[in-house]
């Protein structure tokens, strides 16, 4: 684009000095330059003037269009840095942790999550869902979902999730005899739209931990 332009100016600059030549011309002394040369000098001069003005002319054009094109992309790619960036990102920051005691007969864990955006989110709404059969994104919207309302949550800040499954179940998925499929989703809101992290996962019991079998963001 800075060529493009360059050419242009060049070519006006040339413009101008032609027409300082034609002016020149027309003021020099007949009788140091002969007549009919000075004439035939002057058309190939006008000629070639009105060559590099139209020349000029539409390179400057497309250096124009092109300015405008670019600025019109720095200003898209800036609107949408913007919207990305200053924002909400709620996210786990590891895996799924069974903690040692639970506060009550059943099998307590524990997930963390994060605001890494730059905006504050000011409810985040967990939901939990298990089973022994695989889940799927539409699982969220059963009548089986547990949900608890984890208030705001501030830039950098993390903020601790627990469920709980029944010991019953728990111990036949740990000793393999009974497959575990957990789904967790946290739902918040930006710009009066829901956001959300949503992660699908199975129980191995070789592994003795989670399998993300899924994780997806809905913006």
């Amino acid at each position: 684009m800075n060529k493009i332009l360059l050419t242009g100016i060049i070519s006006i600059l040339f413009l101008v000095g032609s027409s300082s030549i034609i002016f020149a011309q027309e003021h020099s002394s007949p009788e140091t330059i002969d007549h009919e040369e000075m004439e035939y000098n002057l058309e190939v001069i006008v000629g070639i003037a009105h060559w590099a003005t139209g020349i000029g002319t539409v390179v400057l054009a497309v250096a124009l269009i092109r300015t405008f094109k670019h600025m019109a992309a720095v200003t898209k790619m800036t609107s949408l840095e913007t919207e990305y960036r200053l924002r909400p990102w709620i996210g786990p920051t590891g895996t799924i942790t069974k903690m040692e005691k639970s506060i009550s007969d059943d099998c307590q864990f524990d997930i963390a999550i994060k605001n890494y955006g730059e905006l504050p989110a000011t409810s985040v709404i967990a939901k939990f869902v298990k089973s022994d059969k695989p889940l799927t994104r539409e699982s969220f919207q059963s009548g089986d979902v547990n949900s608890f309302d984890l208030g705001p949550v501030m830039p950098t800040m993390e903020k601790h999730y627990w469920f709980f499954i029944d010991s019953e179940a728990w111990k036949k998925a740990d000793d393999g005899s009974e497959s575990l499929y957990t789904g967790l989703y946290f739902e918040y809101e930006h710009s009066g739209k829901k956001s959300g992290y949503g992660m699908l996962s199975e129980y191995s019991s070789s592994a003795k931990n989670f399998i993300h079998k899924d994780m997806w963001i809905d913006k």
